[in-house]
């Protein structure tokens, strides 16, 4: 059979059909057709599957949660009932919680040390959420009966999130540690019998006080913004709980209705539509933000076209820039960001009253957000005890305790306290135990030991006694080496002078909770063993088991009007929406539980697709 020749492949016209058509061929076309109809079809399968587990799991969970649940002889003590009185104002003495008997581990509990929380901010949560259950018999006092993520209040006195979305009820918080909580408003203090006598309000209105025993008791009661003397106040609003974001609430909506009818004025509409914040920190900032993304969103598209017109946003500063304690580049992107949306800043100016009739700045809406101020349970605190010295909070040491009060006995933390700054006023302690000579003066290597006990006792000094050989050669005006009592008192006034404060923050007072309650486990957990040792070393104990408080600084935000600004120390960061975002998640993830979460997330999505809510309640 002859040899087959090979058959070479034709080479294509560059013209031919395959490569010019731009139409798939049909069976390609269905091929894909019947891909996409497949991948829909699983698209909408996984989606009816999934509703129907979400449906299944609503019911089955209604089905475990709707039933009847019936309680019958609940035990009681009889003095929960009936509290014997007693103390220096015969008030009654509730040593025993309704609820102390309920079930056995109730009964255990009842025989732990007495531990009293005052108040329900970020300070006293950081305690309860590091405490163990079974730790300390534990009641909280507070005149609200919920925790307020308080950095979100200018969103909600604008409605761009709900008040509910902001709160906690504090007996769901206690729940896990089976604590009690008790609505009243702590006005007194009897340290010698360990008494808190707190006021109570009846459902006819009608106030009563009463006595809680203690063995530690924690003051985190929060401030009051500071008056700087400036008269008239009581015509502003503050922005410190959610009832001062619903006034505020309130009086916006008044003052657009109301600018919206035909008989007002020229001359009142501009003082209706006129918004006055003093104070630029990040409250003042963030509310004159949230009161212009309001304005320009949600009164543009629904409210007459004059009254976006005539509003104007004025924001008082009494330093030269807002924002001050932030980094420089970002008080100046802030400061540009308020200018190109012509909200008005007056920086260096102070107010100096603020009358119904007469204003410098006609406005019927002005906002204080300057400064604190003791609250009056912290202020009669602070007038028990002679050492306390402080105007704006009560002192207390590097482990939190309040100076002044039985050792180990009353902490305070938050915005009521401030950590002490003073060396000199542990002058004569130091010297006793730096100078082993006992001559008067004090060397070079006293001074070493010196140093030391003076960061043990004041932690804040750190950063001012890097250079000890400096220091001590700087003061020792003799050169003989040594110090005398005289330079040496110089020297730790000139430190003291120094040391700033720690900010009033909701990050400094919830690390100081969490500090605090790791702090008072640890005590619990020894309690045993500090009773057989005796009392002096439970004192001891109190500093043994941890160190002193230490502040870290994890940054500061703010926001701007739909951009945000981040100020980490060495690294800050200002932008846009990309910003925003951030800023939200970081307030997303620092709620207090996962209803809340959810609500915040909500109300984000709400105001993303259909607006604020307008309404007035």
């Amino acid at each position: 059979m002859p040899p087959r020749l090979p058959l070479l492949p034709r080479p294509l016209h560059p013209f031919h059909p395959r490569y010019i058509s731009t139409t798939p061929p049909r069976h390609l076309f269905f091929q894909r057709a019947r891909t996409a109809a497949r991948w829909t079809g699983y698209l909408c399968l996984s989606s009816v599957v999934g509703l129907s587990v979400l449906t299944a799991g609503i019911l089955v969970h209604d089905v475990f949660t709707y039933r009847d649940k019936h309680v019958d002889r609940v035990p009681i003590n009889p003095l929960a009932l009936h509290p014997e009185r007693g103390g220096p104002k015969n008030l009654p003495i509730v040593r025993v919680q309704v609820d102390d008997e309920e079930d056995d581990e109730c009964k255990i509990l009842s025989d732990k040390p007495k531990l009293v929380v005052v108040g329900g901010g970020w300070g006293a949560m950081g305690v309860i959420d590091t405490l163990h259950p079974g730790d300390y018999h534990v009641t909280v006092v507070s005149a609200e009966t919920f925790t307020t993520f308080t950095p979100l209040l200018p969103s909600a006195a604008v409605g761009t999130v709900q008040f509910r979305s902001l709160v906690e009820p504090i007996r769901k918080i206690i729940a896990r540690l089976r604590g009690h909580f008790v609505n009243g408003k702590a006005v007194d203090l009897v340290m010698s019998e360990r008494l808190l006598e707190v006021q109570t309000i009846s459902a006819e209105g009608e106030k009563a006080n009463i006595y809680i025993p203690y063995d530690k008791l924690i003051i985190a009661v929060g401030s009051t913004s500071s008056t700087h003397g400036v008269p008239g106040l009581e015509h502003c609003f503050q922005l410190k709980t959610i009832g001062d974001a619903k006034s505020i609430r309130r009086r916006i909506m008044d003052n657009f209705e109301t600018a919206s009818l035909p008989t007002t004025t020229p001359e009142e509409r501009k003082r209706l539509l006129s918004f006055v914040i003093c104070g630029g920190g990040p409250t003042g900032v963030e509310t004159a933000a949230e009161i212009y993304d309001f304005c320009s969103e949600d009164i543009f598209n629904y409210y007459p076209k004059i009254c976006r017109e005539e509003v104007s946003i004025h924001l008082i500063q009494s330093r030269e820039h807002i924002l001050n304690t932030y980094a420089e580049a970002i008080s100046n992107f802030a400061e540009e960001k308020f200018k190109r949306d012509k909200v008005n800043l007056i920086t260096s100016s102070r107010v100096a009253a603020i009358t119904p009739e007469h204003h410098t700045i006609p406005t019927n809406f002005v906002l204080w957000s300057t400064g604190i101020a003791m609250n009056p349970f912290t202020e009669r605190v602070s007038n028990l005890l002679p050492n306390q010295v402080h105007k704006k909070a009560i002192e207390v040491d590097a482990h939190l305790r309040v100076k002044g009060a039985p050792t180990g006995e009353v902490y305070a933390l938050g915005d009521c306290a401030t950590i002490e700054t003073s060396i000199v006023s542990h002058f004569m302690e130091l010297v006793d135990e730096a100078d082993q000579d006992k001559n008067g003066k004090i060397e070079f290597e006293e001074w070493e030991v010196m140093v030391k006990k003076i960061k043990q006792r004041i932690p804040m000094a750190e950063d001012h006694l890097i250079k000890v050989r400096e220091l001590f050669q700087r003061y020792d005006l003799d050169g003989d080496n040594a110090l005398t009592l005289n330079e040496l008192v110089r020297l730790l006034e000139e430190i003291g002078k120094k040391i700033t404060s720690l900010p009033a923050t909701a990050q400094v007072a919830a690390q100081q909770g969490k500090y605090l309650g790791k702090k008072l486990h640890k005590l619990s957990r020894r309690r045993a063993d500090l009773k057989a040792r005796g009392e002096n070393a439970m004192l001891a104990m109190d500093e043994s088991v941890s160190k002193p408080f230490r502040y870290l600084h994890l940054g500061s935000l703010a926001y701007i009007g739909n951009a945000a600004v981040f100020d980490f120390g060495k690294f800050s960061w200002s932008g846009g929406l990309l910003a925003m975002y951030a800023w939200r998640s970081i307030y997303w993830n620092e709620q207090v539980g996962l209803r809340t979460r959810a609500l915040l997330m909500i109300d984000w999505i709400i105001r993303g697709i259909w607006g604020r809510d307008l309404s007035r309640l």
